[in-house]
């Protein structure tokens, strides 16, 4: 397994970015979360193996239909202890 923190920017808050990225890495059976950051980019910790954790991220550079995506940064993170992948409140 392995994790990686992503931080999404563009037009990426208040498009429904954060139900659809729960949505697409439930489908692919990714574990980790998903918040908003005050700065209006969006942040998650995406944990599953290597070809999981590819697909959520190729999915984040497009995103929801009403996203407009900037940038996608990933960067190695620790692996935390997550089941399901979940929405969290706002950082």
């Amino acid at each position: 397994m392995i994790a990686r923190r992503l931080v999404i920017r563009g037009r990426v808050q208040g498009v429904g970015y954060r139900d659809a990225m729960v949505a697409a890495a439930r489908a692919v059976g990714a574990v980790g979360w998903v918040r908003n950051l005050r700065d209006g980019a969006v942040e998650a910790l995406v944990q599953g193996d290597p070809e999981t954790v590819e697909r959520v991220v190729v999915w984040c550079r497009r995103g929801p239909p009403a996203a407009t995506v900037a940038e996608v940064v990933t960067a190695p993170a620790s692996i935390e202890p997550h089941d399901d992948f979940v929405r969290r409140a706002s950082g």
